[in-house]
């Protein structure tokens, strides 16, 4: 199994803990310290001896931070875990609702004038620390970089991870990566900058056309880079990862170990390019410090990045269908089960569903790993929004609920994630109104249509609309950027309120909207979709116009739409899109699974 279903914290464990974060703050001065979930890369997804947060609070969300002050632990967690934070920490800890509510405000009205908060520079960016500098400017709060005290504390803290670096084929990247550093050489050429310094790993895989093993779930190789503006790129990770990719790299690409990279950066010549918004502070400090000109500029390689090559988008519908395939076949047998539980009282618990389902992509015989840990919820657990069944919390299903089902696979030519809701027996009249309205929302975005330009938040609303007719909401982004067998959570592009980024042909999101009844149920509903240029409609103006082509197949839960509340269009979408399912996948599974594919596509 790639999932396993042990809870890795304990909210008894965060009391000790605290208390002895608190005595390394007094001993260093200090009257509150930060810790965030993000590592030294600022990714999402962290190593193990990187989990500072979940070590210290219990909290294992993929995003948040804990201001730990001398007599306050504020926890601060956004909508996706406002009722998980709860579950996770103890009564010495404090659930904050974020970002509502802004760190600079609290911190202000909680640590006395004149107090002195401690960060480690390296856990965050130059953009998060001058907005919180901003925010303390009046209330006489120092910010003070410091050492790690977590890690100071952290006696049985997990050795740093040792994946090997793999060669990522060019037949799916569609671009040599030869190719890759010439462009974004330009790119440096063209803004009078010398060199960049780039501190996301997948940035640097995708540059150098390369995967690893260095994060569960997320094939990246942790490491820091340098890229010139002759093209020539300097990585900074432990040289034994990447023995045997001499031939691949070729010699404008040479590795070093981790502990050169201060060294290096001091030595070089600006204006060095530097992102505010993803590059640790602890980058520019060293850059100010020996005196090198810093340009502030995104990574030249997040954007590129995000525009999928045309090889890459053949190479992920190809995983989709294969996915969308073991999807069916899950989906099959988990009808069986239901049909099982209403009638004859059967158990089938959430970690079986999890296990029957990572069974079904492991038959695929391509399946490299799974997206993220997949999110199985029954009833109340799926109103938790990124749930994670462990031994303690695992439940069986009962007739009458909702199963909430969002997972996702590794694939070499790409990664998947699909959500589907489905009902253990017969729904009630309000599962099937909520659903309809989720169900509407996601047709409303996939039928979009949109002038070049517009960002993801000029599109949220179309998945909320139905919702909030019936004044009804959730609270998380409605789609987040996907890679191709890189991250499931791919920036800059997102569906979301606060998302700015111009969507473009080739990049890929989710579209996901939700619904969710803390203690009763949770819906949500989503299927990945690519950018890609709209046809012209006769008549139309002559505008240069996007749309979304769908990338996941697999059969919607017929038995939760309420027909009654669907327009003919949606009707039309429906049935077209359950068309297409059978049409790609009929052919990719067995005869039993074939005959309930047919059935469960049939026209509403």
């Amino acid at each position: 199994m790639f999932q396993s279903f042990e809870a890795s914290t304990s909210p008894d464990q965060g009391p000790p803990r605290l208390a002895a974060l608190r005595q390394a703050m007094a001993a260093e001065g200090l009257d509150g310290f930060l810790v965030p979930r993000a590592d030294a890369h600022q990714g999402e997804y962290v190593a193990p001896c990187d989990e500072k947060l979940a070590w210290l609070t219990g909290f294992t969300g993929s995003a948040g931070f804990c201001a730990v002050l001398k007599d306050i632990a504020g926890v601060f967690v956004d909508g996706r875990y406002r009722v998980q934070v709860r579950a996770q920490v103890a009564d010495e800890f404090t659930p904050v609702n974020w970002p509502e509510t802004k760190a600079g405000p609290w911190l202000a009205e909680h640590l006395p004038a004149g107090g002195r908060l401690g960060f480690d520079p390296w856990l965050h960016t130059a953009g998060e620390i001058e907005t919180l500098r901003t925010a303390l400017e009046r209330s006489g709060v120092e910010l003070v970089p410091s050492r790690n005290l977590v890690d100071a504390i952290w006696e049985d803290r997990p050795a740093p991870p040792q994946g090997r670096a793999t060669v990522f084929p060019e037949t799916v990247a569609g671009r040599s990566h030869g190719d890759k550093r010439a462009a974004m050489a330009e790119v440096l050429k063209g803004a009078g900058q010398t060199t960049a310094v780039l501190t996301l790993p997948d940035s640097v895989c995708w540059l150098l056309n390369i995967r690893g093993a260095d994060l569960p779930k997320i094939p990246v190789v942790q490491c820091f880079a340098l890229l010139g503006d002759d093209g020539a790129v300097s990585v900074f990770a432990d040289p034994a990862k990447f023995e045997g990719l001499e031939d691949h790299l070729g010699a404008e690409v040479r590795i070093f170990p981790v502990a050169a990279f201060e060294g290096a950066l001091s030595t070089l010549g600006g204006p060095v390019r530097v992102d505010k918004a993803t590059a640790p502070l602890a980058v520019s400090r060293i850059l100010e410090e020996a005196g090198v000109a810093i340009a502030w500029d995104a990574d030249p390689c997040i954007l590129a990045k995000a525009r999928k090559t045309p090889a890459e988008i053949a190479a992920t519908r190809e995983a989709h269908l294969r996915d969308g395939a073991a999807m069916c076949a899950f989906l099959h047998w988990l009808d069986q089960q239901g049909e099982e539980i209403a009638e004859r009282g059967k158990r089938v618990t959430e970690t079986e569903v999890v296990r029957a389902l990572e069974g079904f992509r492991r038959a695929t015989n391509a399946l490299k790993d799974i997206s993220f840990d997949t999110i199985a919820g029954s009833g109340p657990n799926a109103a938790i929004v990124h749930y994670r069944v462990t031994t303690g919390t695992d439940r069986a299903l009962q007739a009458g609920e909702l199963m909430l089902v969002d997972s996702g696979g590794q694939y070499e030519d790409g990664t998947t994630d699909i959500t589907r809701t489905i009902a253990i027996g017969q729904p009630t009249d309000e599962h099937r109104a909520c659903y309809t309205r989720v169900l509407q929302g996601m047709i409303a975005v996939s039928r979009a249509r949109w002038p070049k330009g517009l960002a993801g938040r000029d599109l949220d609303a179309l998945a909320r609309f139905p919702l909030w007719t019936a004044g009804l909401d959730y609270d998380h982004g409605t789609g987040h950027g996907v890679g191709v067998y890189l991250s499931v959570h791919e920036g800059p592009q997102r569906i979301s309120r606060i998302s700015d980024v111009p969507l473009e042909p080739g990049m890929i999101l989710s579209n996901e909207p939700g619904y969710y009844r803390e203690g009763a149920f949770g819906i949500r509903i989503e299927n990945l979709v690519a950018v890609e240029e709209a046809a012209p409609i006769e008549g139309g103006d002559d505008r240069a116009m996007l749309a979304f082509r769908t990338l996941t197949f697999a059969p919607l839960d017929r038995r939760l739409i309420d027909t009654a509340l669907l327009s003919p269009q949606e009707r039309a979408w429906i049935d077209g899109y359950h068309a297409e399912v059978a049409e790609r996948l009929k052919d990719r599974v067995g005869a039993e699974v074939r005959d309930w594919l047919l059935r469960a596509t049939a026209p509403i």
